[in-house]
């Protein structure tokens, strides 16, 4: 009889383990099946600091490495900032290469990395500071590689503002992460070509670059796993972002991040 009760007894607590495992089994189930789709591929974790300054310019800082990307808005928008190791200069346009920043601004310690249109209109002082590189090269500058990629218009009432091989976008690689800046472009075919990228900065402004139709079109084609908006100022003033994120959206595995690029509006 003794053995019996301790039988019946172990028979009862492998019965108690089995329903307790099979609840948490199902607690997990229901916490996957209760997250949004794609969000499990949105939680990135980056060591970069993005810093959002105006329109076309910011600031990445990555282990101790400070970037800056078309600086523009004079020694104001800089107060307080921490001093580049590297300057990336997009375009000859003023919103891009802005002379009277750059020299308001500290560079003692940058390479300037610029295409050769840059390179041709900024005064002789930086030459020395200089680093060209032109559509389709990749340089590896303070141990960060550095492709440039083109940025420029095809809407034939809209060459006139950017031509095929003139100004650089660039992809930035930065430890395990590829950001890529677009410049100013439209949705040409070596952005949609684009392969791994984790964070891409994309313009969207008429008449100037694209629409946000465009630009989601294209986004929605290289898939990079988060998109920001910027340079999104035109003629008939900001972009609407809201669609773009809203046609972006449609695919779950890439997360649109709007950051305060107009913070005086």
């Amino acid at each position: 009889m003794k053995y019996n009760i301790l039988h019946i007894m172990l028979i009862c607590i492998l019965l108690l383990n089995c329903k307790s495992q099979k609840n948490e089994d199902t607690e997990i189930i229901n916490e996957t099946e209760n997250e949004t789709p794609g969000e499990a591929s949105k939680k990135i974790e980056s060591d970069i600091s993005i810093d959002p300054i105006s329109h076309a310019t910011a600031i990445l800082e990555w282990k101790q490495k400070i970037i800056y990307i078309d600086p523009n808005g004079g020694p104001k928008a800089f107060t307080g900032k921490k001093l580049p190791n590297i300057v990336l200069i997009t375009d000859i346009h003023g919103d891009h290469m802005n002379i009277d920043t750059l020299d308001s601004l500290n560079l003692s310690k940058a390479e300037i990395v610029v295409p050769q249109a840059v390179a041709e209109k900024l005064p002789a002082s930086y030459t020395e500071q200089l680093i060209i590189i032109n559509n389709g090269e990749t340089k590896e500058i303070q141990g960060i590689t550095i492709e440039a990629i083109p940025m420029y218009n095809l809407r034939e009432e809209a060459l006139k503002f950017h031509n095929k091989g003139r100004g650089n976008g660039y992809v930035i690689t930065l430890g395990k992460e590829r950001l890529y800046f677009s410049g100013d472009t439209e949705d040409i075919p070596e952005m949609r070509a684009l392969k791994y990228i984790d964070k891409a900065f994309v313009c969207m402004n008429l008449p100037y670059t694209m629409s946000v139709e465009s630009a989601a079109d294209a986004v929605l084609e290289f898939k990079p796993k988060q998109v920001y908006p910027y340079h999104y100022r035109g003629t008939e003033g900001l972009s609407d972002v809201a669609k773009f994120k809203e046609i972006v959206s449609k695919d779950s595995t890439i997360e649109v991040i709007q950051l305060d690029w107009y913070p005086d509006i």
